[in-house]
């Protein structure tokens, strides 16, 4: 029989409620039953709990009540507040090494030259700037049409585009955009890449091949509208340089390789209650086989970690990993500060109405992604992952920004999990959505990839979700379409994260 509350852990004062329940229904503890209705994936009070008592879920804190809460009480926003409290983040302490396996998992893919793997087989077009979006868009088109162009192996030919890279300054704002640009450039998903500029912008093309460490080439080729006669005959150039390249890139064959090739972006969005329940710690699990076959998990959005920052210090290989996150959540109080915003303007209006009352709830359920392997590396928004394992990225919680950022990170396939229906791509690296719930798979089933909702129902355990997980992205590693795939998603969520004043 499926329970009506799930408390999570024996500790915790609230459970969450599996279904809506009618005013006097039973929920959870013993003689507790429900005050008034309280709708799906909210929490319920297990007992009583007074005024600034902390009210405890996954047996941490996620704030404290405004008033007295009595049990069987509907615990939200209407009777829960938030304060600061100390965290213990003893650096270090709860490191595991994982089990080496003893077949290492493959897949079929496309080995690069610099010896890495690509997922996808795309021919990029970057912009320098957005004043060549349009000019890269009408060249990524023409390929667009069937029977157009023979393709081959080539997936296909994608334009990035963005709205920056002009009227803005030489500080961080540049340097995250050519960082991320440059992260594309070099993408094991991008056989070849054409870079269009406009010609007086900012973000000049020259500058940044030399600041990136890249080299034009067969492999990589600019062009700029101003010296090329304007939109016409740019574009006319740019289809023409493209098919040029077709011929080198479209006889490339997938082989196999070892999965120790997989650079896994770990992203929620349209979370909800269930979201720390099932399909984040599923997708952990699924995290944590990948690392045991050797390959590598990017977990980001720093202020979605906010308030369990404590439980990826504890996993840290060393204190000096585990202090840059502490680093990193202290420049966003100073960075939201300063724009007069706050960390705990989290959660969404959506995340509420699916149970989520504070950021530290949030939080304590997105970094179940991460599953439980040891924090090896911290890197910058858009920085090169070299490490091996799991690691941390900067990023904003805003999903398409975060995952542009684990792209350029060299994230070659992307695990989406969605409570409320997030809809997303992210050529060149597939998307897989990942449903928090039956209800809402069912709802669009045609945009979603797994069920993570079978834990829920009590079809599956969080392990056997998560081995379901690692197969598929071995699965769509070797060229399998993901439902975003599928649905043509990827062409325009290319969005760096803008950072400095607009002069």
């Amino acid at each position: 029989m499926n329970p009506t509350t799930i408390k999570l852990h024996p500790n915790d004062n609230v459970a969450v409620a599996v279904k809506t329940l009618p005013a006097g229904s039973e929920a959870g503890s013993p003689g507790v039953t429900t005050e008034a209705p309280v709708p799906a994936g909210h929490k319920v009070a297990q007992a009583r709990i007074d005024i600034d008592q902390p009210i405890r879920k996954y047996n941490q804190i996620i704030g404290f009540a405004s008033k007295t809460i009595l049990p069987g009480q509907h615990v939200h926003s209407h009777n829960v507040t938030l304060r600061d409290f100390e965290r213990d983040y003893a650096f270090g302490k709860d490191v595991k090494i994982p089990e080496e396996v003893e077949q290492q998992a493959t897949f079929e893919g496309f080995l690069r030259p610099d010896g890495r793997a690509g997922t996808r087989n795309y021919i990029g077009v970057l912009t320098s700037v957005n004043c060549s979006a349009t000019v890269a868009k009408y060249i990524g088109a023409a390929f667009d049409k069937e029977g157009e162009t023979d393709l081959g192996n080539l997936d296909g030919v994608v334009a990035f585009t963005h709205g920056t890279g002009c009227g803005m300054n030489q500080g961080n704002g540049l340097a995250l955009l050519r960082r991320t640009m440059a992260g594309y450039a070099a993408h094991p998903n991008l056989a070849a890449v054409l870079v269009v500029g406009l010609g007086c912008e900012v973000n000049q093309i020259p500058d940044w091949l030399k600041e990136a460490g890249l080299e034009a080439g067969p492999q990589l080729r600019t062009m700029v509208i101003q010296e090329s006669g304007g939109t016409r005959k740019t574009v006319e150039r740019g289809v023409s340089m493209v098919r040029e390249m077709i011929p080198d890139f479209k006889s490339i064959q997938r082989q196999t390789v070892p999965a120790s090739h997989l650079t896994l972006g770990l992203e929620c969005g349209g979370s909800d209650a269930y979201s720390g329940i099932t399909a984040n710690p599923s997708l952990g699990a699924a995290a944590d086989l990948l690392v045991r076959h050797g390959g590598t998990a990017i977990l980001s959005e720093t202020p979605e970690i906010y308030g369990a920052e404590h439980l990826l210090t504890r996993r840290a290989v060393s204190e000096k990993v585990g202090r840059k996150i502490v680093d990193l959540i202290q420049w966003w109080e100073d960075y939201t500060m300063r724009n007069k915003a706050e960390m705990n303007n989290n959660p969404s209006p959506g995340n509420k109405a699916g149970g989520l009352t504070t950021i530290l709830e949030k939080s304590l359920g997105a970094v179940a992604k991460g599953g439980t392997s040891p924090l090896q590396q911290v890197y910058q928004y858009a920085e090169t992952v070299t490490s091996k394992g799991f690691v941390f990225m900067d990023s904003p919680g805003y999903d398409p920004v975060s995952v542009t950022g684990q792209v350029a990170a060299g994230a070659n396939v992307v695990c989406f999990t969605t409570g409320r229906g997030s809809v997303f791509g992210c050529k060149p690296a597939p998307s897989l959505k990942l449903a928090t719930n039956s209800t809402m798979y069912r709802h669009i089933e045609e945009d979603m990839d797994v069920n993570c909702g079978e834990v829920l129902d009590g079809g599956k355990s969080v392990q056997q979700m998560g081995e379901e997980i690692f197969q598929l992205i071995l699965d769509t590693a070797s060229g399998k379409p993901s439902k975003s795939e599928a649905q043509g998603f990827g062409d325009h969520e290319f969005l760096p994260w803008q950072m400095g004043a607009v002069m």
